[in-house]
C-alpha cells in the first residue's frame, strides 16, 4: 500500500528511540522516550489558498525532521510505522 498525503500533511518514518546516553548507560524500554525525529517518506501538493493556488510544502522527501513529541497521527501500514503530520507540526529541518 502507498500512502499519498493530502493538503499540507507529510508522512515521516519515526527514527528509533535512543538505546543507550551518552555517558553509556544502557536504557530500558520503559525509559526510552518517544522518538521526535524522522525522515519524510511521502509530502502532499501543499495548503490550497483563497486565490486557489497551493502553497509549496518547505520538505521533500528524504529530508530529516524535528517534530513535537505529541503531533501527528500514528499509524501502521503493512507492518511500518508511520506518523502523518501538518506541515505546521514540523519543527525544523536536520542538516
Amino acid at each position: 500500500m502507498q500512502l499519498n498525503p493530502l493538503d499540507d500533511r507529510v508522512v515521516v518514518t519515526p527514527m528509533e528511540a535512543e538505546e543507550m546516553t551518552a555517558g553509556g548507560i544502557v536504557l530500558p524500554d520503559s525509559a526510552k522516550e518517544k522518538p521526535q525525529r524522522g525522515r519524510v517518506v511521502a509530502v502532499g501538493p501543499g495548503r490550497l489558498l483563497e486565490s486557489g493556488e497551493r502553497c509549496a510544502v518547505a520538505v521533500v522527501v528524504g529530508d530529516e525532521v524535528l517534530y513535537g513529541k505529541y503531533g501527528g497521527t500514528d499509524i501502521e501500514v503493512d507492518g511500518d510505522e508511520y506518523k502523518i503530520l501538518r506541515e505546521s507540526d514540523i519543527l525544523a529541518k536536520v542538516v
